[in-house]
């Protein structure tokens, strides 16, 4: 609800004989479209609210505590650099319309600002002498120096309708007293509505977020599954490795793991060494036993967290939430219902979380990195590694076809140059590329590789980037 013409009438009547000719001291934009103004008269300091919101353009004057930015807007600045010390000659009602005029002497002569109170094209304007716009609230004039054009007005010649507001008495500003007062209720009722909104937002998007990444993982571990017995079949090709040649596209031998010792056939790859189908299974076997280990308590914290995201939706659906009275966790899949702290060096690998929600995976040694390249990456994973050095393998868990974001791949490319040699300097080039694009280097030591169709970028080592990185880790 805004002002209307009575409302706005009983409030300057109050308003003007206080303010003429004081002092403007401070100036505010505590919301997007609302300006305070500090003005010292003789013997006391009022503080004088515009608001040019759309539901709720009025003017009156505010003993509330409005909150600021840290950095004041633009438009804040501009009116501190033109007003702040200037003389307010006079306020008044233009025509009796939704319209006041603050005319103003400022160091540079005189000027005025405009205040339309008009609804959803509520405006704040600053003219010059020539009544030209210098410069205004909402950016509606698109150029600076045009002649200034009041909006249609209503229908003046109606009669107007009564004032919404009932001075309280004894007050020393009643008009402004009960406009201040109801207002303040609005926003309250506004505020929290806006809330809600927001928050409804964010979990309707989070739940889709959480099932694509729990369907995602799910159909990773199915896929693991299906190399459980790899083991067994790469023990058995070591011990028949003698009779293999290469070409050959499968053998028969004799289960020694099983009791009853039947002969089974193992396919081979006709293109690989009869050594590399041994390693090639014992490789998608230790897949399959990092994604027991790492999937399935993944997929059961994710389905908990699933639980809760679905219950808060349903309280703010049902009417039954309340805003939290401290901004709720930062949803991901791993978010536990009570706070607890997790090692991120606990288990095989460094385990962080990207700026995206993506898990990122940082070896910690030569085995770790030959683990967690040739063992946990899948091919359209994304693998960095700092340029030229020795260093960590990192890792990031991408979908098939899905590109990095570029904050993910800032984070990653920050940590990929913390675990390297490049530490010291705190800067340097890291490459980056699809896993499917690392080789094994042939006779070399555990984690020596070899990259084709890599990309680089320069990046230096940000702590506040750095402490994001840790802040997250620590709450999963």
């Amino acid at each position: 609800m805004i002002l209307n013409r009575t409302d706005l009438a009983l409030a300057l009547d109050e308003i003007a004989p206080v303010l003429r000719d004081g002092w403007i001291q401070k100036i505010h934009q505590p919301q997007t479209r609302t300006i305070v103004f500090d003005i010292r008269v003789p013997g006391a300091t009022h503080r004088l609210l515009v608001s040019c919101e759309p539901n709720s353009a009025r003017i009156h004057l505010t003993t509330g505590s409005h909150p600021n930015p840290s950095t004041p807007p633009p438009f804040c600045q501009f009116l501190r650099a033109h007003f702040q010390g200037a003389r307010l000659d006079n306020i008044r009602q233009i025509e009796h319309d939704r319209i006041v005029e603050l005319q103003i002497t400022c160091r540079t002569g005189p000027r005025t600002i405009m205040c339309e109170l008009t609804g959803p094209k509520a405006n704040l304007l600053v003219l010059d002498p020539e009544r030209r716009v210098l410069r205004d609230l909402t950016r509606q004039y698109t150029e600076v120096g045009q002649p200034y054009i009041p909006p249609p007005q209503g229908d003046i010649a109606h009669k107007p309708a009564p004032s919404r507001f009932t001075a309280s008495p004894g007050g020393t500003h009643p008009v402004s007293e009960a406009i201040d007062a109801y207002y303040s209720k609005q926003e309250s009722v506004w505020a929290a509505g806006r809330i809600k909104e927001a928050r409804l937002r964010v979990l309707k998007k989070a739940l889709k977020k959480e099932q694509r990444l729990i369907e995602a993982w799910r159909s990773d571990l199915a896929k693991a599954t299906t190399y459980h017995a790899y083991a067994r079949y790469g023990e058995l090709i070591k011990a028949n490795l003698g009779t293999i040649t290469k070409g050959t596209d499968q053998i028969e031998v004799t289960d020694y793991f099983d009791d009853r010792l039947p002969m089974i056939r193992i396919p081979l790859d006709p293109m690989k060494s009869p050594q590399g189908n041994m390693d090639d299974y014992f490789r998608k076997h230790r897949k399959y036993l990092a994604a027991e280990r790492e999937l399935k308590p993944r997929i059961e914290q994710a389905e908990l967290g699933l639980e809760r995201l679905r219950q808060e939706l349903q309280d703010i659906e049902q009417g039954t939430w309340a805003p939290p009275t401290v901004p709720p966790p930062r949803l991901h899949p791993l978010t536990s219902s009570k706070p607890r702290t997790v090692d991120r060096h606990q288990g095989p690998f460094r385990r962080f979380t990207s700026t995206d929600g993506l898990p990122i995976f940082v070896g910690r040694n030569a085995r770790e990195n030959d683990e967690l390249t040739f063992g946990l990456a899948k091919s359209d994973d994304l693998w960095l590694h700092a340029r030229g050095t020795p260093g960590s393998h990192v890792v990031v868990r991408l979908g098939k076809g899905v590109d990095p974001p570029l904050e993910t791949l800032r984070d990653a490319a920050t940590l990929a140059l913390l675990y390297s040699d490049l530490k010291k300097s705190g800067k340097g080039d890291v490459i980056y590329t699809r896993r499917k694009w690392v080789k094994k280097a042939k006779g070399q030591a555990p984690g020596a590789v070899t990259v084709t169709q890599e990309k680089s970028v320069h990046v230096s080592l940000d702590k506040s980037r750095l402490d994001a990185i840790k802040n997250r880790t620590c709450q999963n």
